[in-house]
This record gives C-alpha cells, structure tokens and sequence, in this order.
C-alpha cells in the first residue's frame, strides 16, 4: 500500500473514531490506553517496514555492485580494445522497493523550530561574492541578444555545430532562457528557490566552474589576452584588469587537488561562489559555457569516436559526465534498446533523474531528449540563437 493511501485510510477511521467523541476531543492528543495501543500498533507497523525496507536495501546494493563491477570491466575491455558485447552491461532494471510503508510515529516530536533549511545561492550572492572575494564585477550584457551573439561566436570557434549549440541550449534552459537562468528559476514557472547552481545556456555548476578554470584557465587567458592586444582606450584597460582577475581566480582553482570532489567543496566557499560569477561576464562567460560541451566533444575523440555527436548524444555527456556518457554514445545502435540507463549512472544520481528512471533504456532516454529537444529548440530564445550563430 502506497504511503499516501495509508494516510488518507488512517485519516477516515481516526476521523470515524473522534465523530463518536465529544467534540472537545477532536483536539486532543492520545492518551491512556488509547495512546498504549496506537504505539504497539506503530512499533509492529515498523518492525515489519523495517525488515522490508532492509531485505529491498541489500538488493539494491547488490544491483548497484553489478553496474559498478561491469563498468569496470567495460573500461578494461576499451583499454585492451577489445568489443563491448550486451552481456557487459546489467540487463535489468534497478530493484524498486514494494513493501509497506514507514509508519507514523503517534507520539508527536517535542516541541521546537524546524530544523534550517539548505539554502541555494543565486545569481545576488555569486555577484556578492565575486566583488568581495576579487573585487569584480562581470560585465553583463545590456540586452540578451549581446550575450547570444558572443556565446554563438565561441560555441563556432570551438568547434561546436549549430545544431549542437541550439538543441542543447534549448534542452538546459528551457528554450528561452536568459544568460543568467539558474536552475528552478526558470520561466515560466519557477520555483521559491533555486535547486542547484546550474547556471546559464548550459547551465554550468558552481563546480563545473571552478574544474573548468583549473583544468582549462591557459585557454581562456589566451583568449582574454588576445581581446587586450585588439583593444584600445578604455576598453583596453577593463580587459587587461579583467584578465588580472581571471589570473587570480585561476590560482583559487588550482589551490586544491585536481579532483571533482575538491572543486566541490571549493564550489560552495565565497571564492568558488565568485568564480562562479565568471558566467555572468559578455567576455567569460561564453567560454566557460561553450568550454564544458567543447571537454565533451574532446574526450570523445580521444577514446577514439571520431564521427560528431548528435546533440542529444552530447547532452547525455553532459548529464552523465564524459565517463559514463562515452559509455552510452558509443553503444552500437542494436544494443540501445536493451541496455538500462542505470549502468551509466550512480545510484543517487539514478533515483533524482525522473528522465532516466522513465526512459529506461538508452535508446528511450536519446529519443526523449530528441523529442524535447525538437519542442525548444522552436521557441524564441533558440530560435534567436540560431539566427546568430556564425
């Protein structure tokens, strides 16, 4: 029995019980023997979740073991070139856990606050912090088509298609979305909060940012540089001390061990928040966004897939990570309809992807993102994109 209909069923006999009470007792809470008798009832209801929530936890560790131990060997095949069969992969779905659920406690918490809520900084906060932390502020653009102008002019330099550029930037920020749209902000209806720093065309992690800076700074100090040796007067002097402070937030991002989780951690400081800010910048900003599809496109050409991604393929490298997306897009096409979309994914990842959980094999989760992809890009802020690109 689903949670939900567990409650509504104790609601109508509780809401039986209190009608043949007098009316003051609605508001009371249990006591004597009615109290005595609902805890026993709650704590055999809880033995029995207990055993079924723990038998259903062991199967899932063993399902999750078998994708780890087949992606393993699936990356020592690749090294030792040898083919990637069906049998390399797990062939079924994640366990999904059927038993009774958790039980509420009829003896209430003691009284006290809420527990504090997380709160996920904004665009406010990153801007904050990048003028506290280096003293910067980004430049932004004065109307939305500037930025697009100068995101399609990298994206082209890059290398990246027009297609590539358009269907994933419909696809991550909803077709419309603004250089600075941050995940769960997004028009038309947002949320009260945001839900992750993704940030952007390609909505780009706090993290993401500063990996990007660590790993890839020489190429945008490069590209800064050059935009100084163009310049002249005024806007010569706001480049070179823009270029400054990239150098500076370069050195931050290689103050830690060149690890996804060190980046992490630095992501979520005051100074990873300013770096982050970078996105923000008509100058940065289009490199940094167009530099994380571009790693994408890289890794994939040296584990030697030479022909282009389509821009779904692309996009499953970005949700997944390089690792794992290579993984998916390098599947021959007559095993995408029996391989699950669990194998490339960990298992907190799996469960918080509603997408993947529903389109179960790869080959559903490429045509679903085809699909929504071909809805976006028809909207305005695609469409504008692609009237720009190069």
């Amino acid at each position: 029995m689903r949670r939900l209909e567990f409650v509504r069923i104790c609601a109508v006999l509780i809401g039986a019980v209190l009608a043949q009470q007098p009316s003051h007792a609605a508001n009371e809470p249990l006591s004597g023997v009615r109290l005595e008798a609902a805890i026993a009832d709650y704590k055999a209801k809880l033995e029995d979740y207990t055993q079924a929530r723990q038998a259903y936890e062991q199967e899932a560790k063993a399902y999750w073991a078998s994708v780890a131990d087949k992606r393993r060997a699936r990356n020592e095949k690749r090294r030792g070139q040898q083919p990637i069969v069906l049998t390399d992969y797990v062939l079924t779905q994640p366990p999904v856990y059927r038993g009774p659920p958790e039980p509420i406690n009829p003896v209430p918490p003691p009284p006290g606050p809420p527990p504090p809520r997380g709160v996920v900084p904004v665009v406010a906060d990153f801007l904050q912090a990048a003028l506290e932390q280096f003293d910067f502020q980004p430049q932004m653009p004065q109307k939305e088509i500037e930025y697009k102008r100068a995101y399609a002019k990298a994206a082209a330099a890059a290398g990246l298609t027009k297609e590539q550029a358009v269907r994933i930037y419909g696809f991550e920020s909803g077709g419309n979305g603004r250089y600075d749209v941050q995940a769960g902000l997004e028009y038309p209806r947002p949320n009260p909060q945001a839900i992750s720093t993704a940030l952007g065309y390609n909505q780009l992690l706090s993290t993401n940012s500063v990996e990007l800076l660590a790993e890839q700074g020489e190429r945008f100090i490069a590209a800064i540089a050059a935009k100084v040796a163009a310049a002249n007067g005024p806007r010569k002097r706001q480049l070179e001390r823009k270029l400054a402070v990239l150098r500076r937030m370069i050195a931050v991002s290689r103050s830690v061990p060149d690890e996804w989780g060190e980046h992490e951690k630095l992501g979520k400081t005051p100074q990873g928040l300013g770096i982050h800010a970078l996105n923000l910048d008509i100058d940065i900003g289009p490199l940094l966004q167009t530099q994380k599809l571009l790693d994408s496109v890289e890794f994939a050409r040296r584990k030697g897939l030479a022909r282009p991604l389509t821009a779904a393929e692309l996009e499953m490298m970005n949700l997944t990570g390089d690792g794992n997306g290579f993984d998916m897009v390098s599947m021959p096409d007559d095993l995408r309809g029996e391989v699950p979309t669990a194998n490339f994914f960990q298992p907190n990842g799996y469960a918080a992807n509603r997408v993947a959980v529903v389109n179960d094999t790869v080959a559903k989760l490429l045509k679903a993102t085809d699909i929504k992809m071909d809805k976006e890009a028809e909207l305005p802020g695609a469409k504008e994109l692609a009237s720009v690109f190069p």
